[in-house]
């Protein structure tokens, strides 16, 4: 059986080199994202990771096709630098917006095809900034701890039902 994966913010850097070794590997790969940027092997499918219809939407299509969702990495992401007072409040929510709660639409859009195939592998992107904070990057630091607080908690969650969880 060929391996079905999704990786978010797969236009571009980690995530599009992620999609690449997938397919690769053998997988089936879906990257969403904004931005279309033709890759052999990898299938385009736009979302804006931010917008929890548009990634609903996306999962249901690649479900359409493929009847499966085995792997999906959570990568889609950005980070801001500047000091922590100079920060707009615009600019820190943005980062979690799509850092955070747009790696939670990616999983809560999978996690229910996962649960009824019987299991499945959820990656999300972190940083070492997440666990030794960076100065000069606080909200791209609190982003990624709230990512390993995230998969702590969701990995026992779904555990259950064959579903791992690693950040």
């Amino acid at each position: 059986m060929v391996e079905v994966a999704v990786v978010t913010g797969g236009s571009g850097g980690i995530g599009r080199c992620t999609a690449a070794r997938l397919a690769a590997a053998g997988c089936r790969v879906y990257e969403f994202s904004r931005h279309e940027r033709p890759q052999e092997g990898v299938s385009h499918i736009g979302a804006d990771m931010t917008d929890e219809n548009q990634v609903r939407a996306a999962v249901v299509e690649v479900l359409r096709r493929e009847g499966r969702i085995d792997i999906l990495v959570c990568n889609a992401g950005f980070g801001i630098s500047g000091a922590a007072e100079l920060t707009s409040g615009a600019d820190s929510h943005a980062q979690l917006e799509l850092n955070l709660f747009g790696t939670d639409n990616a999983c809560r859009a999978v996690i229910p095809a996962m649960r009824e195939q019987g299991g499945g592998r959820i990656v999300c992107m972190s940083s070492i900034a997440g666990i030794l904070p960076i100065p000069f990057q606080l909200w791209y630091s609190v982003s990624k701890a709230a990512i390993n607080a995230y998969v702590l908690a969701l990995q026992n969650e779904v555990r259950p039902f064959g579903i791992s969880v690693c950040a």
